[in-house]
């Protein structure tokens, strides 16, 4: 239709036109939600707290190598690009990557501005954790997502319908008994906390024909 998607819902006797999102949305969508993960990952970084997903992998490497979480969540995310690519496209694969270099560089200067000298681990857990299921769904609602498991979530959803809230519970429980050889089970569980907070937000909202954008 003249270069642009348009679909119609039909509503009793309305007619609902639904339009894709523009560049400038897309651009402002994915900056609030690299800003959520960013600050998601930093609460947590705080209290010592991991997560879910591809976060919580580079929160786990770091405590153990020491090298910077942002640099690891880069290179973690590498091998999901390529599988991106291969099954969800190159628009949402370019999209991710540049939302994945962001987050890099966000953490990187973030503390440079913010330096949080006190936090409880519940409230790093609750706060972390919706922080990044909201970024995740911000990205998500315009065509990216943060890498990593997400990526595999995302297309699970679209190709068979599996939530992604679901699937990402489900490997958040491995990523988190791993975590049990490194981390206090102390922390574990406040760090279970904020993966359920995470993929709570996700499941509840990222659902099909809850959501009209494209």
């Amino acid at each position: 239709m003249q270069g642009a998607w348009q679909a119609q819902a039909a509503q009793g006797k309305k007619v609902v036109s639904i339009k894709p999102h523009t560049l400038f949305d897309d651009v402002y969508g994915i900056t609030v939600g690299v800003l959520f993960v960013a600050m998601g990952v930093l609460l947590l970084q705080a209290a010592g707290l991991i997560t879910g997903g591809v976060a919580g992998i580079s929160l786990l490497v770091s405590y153990v190598s020491g090298h910077s979480v942002g640099l690891l969540f880069m290179l973690i995310n590498l091998p999901f690009f390529l599988f991106g690519y291969l099954f969800m496209g190159a628009r949402f694969t370019i999209k991710s990557l540049v939302g994945s270099i962001l987050i890099m560089a966000m953490l990187k200067l973030m503390p440079n501005g913010l330096v949080i000298g006190h936090i409880h681990p519940m409230v790093a857990a609750l706060g972390g954790g919706t922080f990044c299921g909201m970024g995740i769904l911000a990205l998500a609602r315009h065509g990216a997502g943060v890498g990593g498991t997400g990526i595999v979530t995302l297309w699970l959803q679209k190709k068979y319908a599996i939530n992604a809230g679901r699937t990402q519970v489900a490997i958040d429980g491995v990523i988190l008994l791993a975590a049990l050889a490194i981390v206090s089970p102390g922390l574990v569980g406040w760090s279970s906390l904020s993966a359920v907070a995470m993929s709570s937000m996700v499941m509840a909202w990222h659902r099909p024909g809850r959501y009209f954008g494209n």
